[in-house]
């Protein structure tokens, strides 16, 4: 009988000790697997969006916060600040800025976020126009492929946009002119794709600051706003709020360095630099991921144990059956083999539904995960690490069949034939 055959036989004929064996090495090498692919793309979110801002600019709160809600767009604002207190920072020719982008958010439309900013934000995300136009006049909207793709939005359609991050239809700004879409932006991969974005003045309209003088239009090269009754910049408008300011340094030296400080000493904003806060987001996620993979590694040592006591325990109901295929020509070498055999069975069966399961487990989590924070995951994407964690199952399954193996393949013909 083949002797992949003859392995598979022997491990069928005690089926509950093998569907042990099996969950257990399918949990833990379900758990890290999973845990790798969690991990693998929060940071390719984490690190697509820093988009190269060295500072963001807001109200006192928590800087994690800040950053969580103007960078990300996952978290409630920490308030507003006024122009009048950013204008030092919005004004052009700042000599350590090369970008401010000013960002206004607390409006939706079907839970997908409205944020009133300049056309500057799209250098930052390196995003394109897709189809249509950016937007021009006061309630244009240009929207992430996204948003456009799932809400089914075409060029022209309009909405109102509601207060808050809910689509309940209470805080619906019906009483205010609609939105109408003009362009939809190319996929970017970044957390564009998921927003609505406008100019500035079109969010101070929405919420009751009507003073703008008529239709307001953004231009490219400058984000002037201009208006038929007036001309100005966002700086002629000091006693209006937006959320935020992201900054992008035209160098780094010993003032960029300090200016977050001076910032944060000098005036009434929070100044956050988005590096660090994130590198202490991943320092407060580590612990909890370290004892998950922590238990996953126990649970594979126990499934690995696991084989070996299944493998060994057999060997007494065998023991007739091994010596018989010594007799009949089989070498101490195959029956060793035949034994390691079960082990990487067990082990490459074991890896294949852990690594099912837990792309069937990043599939449930990235809808849950999309529809609670706007962020797309896949359960399809394979890492090079998987092909490490299918290497270390081969070992485990090895070591655990090994003691058994080397028993089998000593067994006295005479004594266990004699004893039978």
């Amino acid at each position: 009988m083949n002797i992949i055959k003859l392995s598979w036989k022997n491990l069928t004929s005690k089926p509950l000790a093998m569907l042990l064996s099996l969950v257990l090495f399918a949990l833990g090498v379900g758990l890290i697997s999973l845990l790798l692919l969690l991990n693998k793309q929060l940071e390719e979110k984490f690190q697509k969006n820093l988009a190269g801002i060295d500072l963001v600019i807001g109200a006192k709160g928590s800087p994690l916060q800040l950053i969580l809600n103007s960078m990300y767009h996952v978290d409630a604002p920490t308030g507003n600040i006024t122009i009048g207190e950013a204008k030092a920072f919005l004004r052009e020719g700042h000599p350590l800025i090369k970008m401010a982008v000013p960002i206004s958010v607390g409006d939706s439309y079907e839970t997908y976020r409205i944020i009133g900013t300049n056309k500057k934000i799209l250098e930052l995300y390196e995003a394109e126009i897709g189809s249509g136009k950016l937007w021009e006049q006061d309630f244009e909207v240009t929207i992430g492929a996204a948003i456009a793709e799932i809400l089914n939005l075409k060029i022209g359609d309009e909405f109102h946009s509601s207060h808050g991050f809910v689509s309940d239809g209470i805080n619906e700004h019906s009483d205010s002119e609609p939105f109408k879409v003009t362009g939809i932006l190319q996929p970017s991969g970044s957390v564009i794709d998921q927003l609505i974005l406008t100019n500035t003045a079109s969010i101070w309209k929405v919420h009751g600051s009507h003073d703008m003088g008529g239709p307001v239009q953004e231009d490219v090269k400058d984000s002037t706003i201009v208006t038929p009754a007036k001309t100005g910049t966002l700086l002629d408008h000091p006693d209006e709020e937006i959320t935020s300011v992201l900054l992008q340094f035209s160098k780094r030296n010993i003032q960029t360095l300090q200016l977050g400080r001076n910032i944060n000493e000098n005036t009434d904003m929070m100044a956050a630099m988005p590096a660090y806060e994130i590198n202490r987001l991943y320092g407060m996620m580590g612990a909890g991921e370290q004892l998950l993979k922590m238990v996953a590694f126990i649970i594979v040592f126990v499934s690995g144990l696991s084989v070996f006591i299944s493998l060994f325990d057999s060997l007494r109901d065998r023991k007739y059956e091994l010596a018989l295929m010594r007799v009949m020509g089989a070498t101490q070498a195959k029956i060793f083999f035949l034994i390691i055999l079960e082990g990487i069975i067990l082990a490459v069966i074991g890896f294949l539904i852990g690594i099912a399961l837990s792309h069937i487990g990043m599939s449930i989590l990235s809808n849950y995960m999309e529809s609670s924070y706007r962020y797309s995951f896949s359960g399809s994407v394979f890492l090079i690490e998987e092909f490490y964690l299918l290497l270390g199952a081969l070992g485990i399954g090895l070591v655990a069949a090994l003691i058994p193996a080397i028993q089998a393949s000593q067994t006295d013909i005479s004594d266990t034939l004699t004893d039978s």
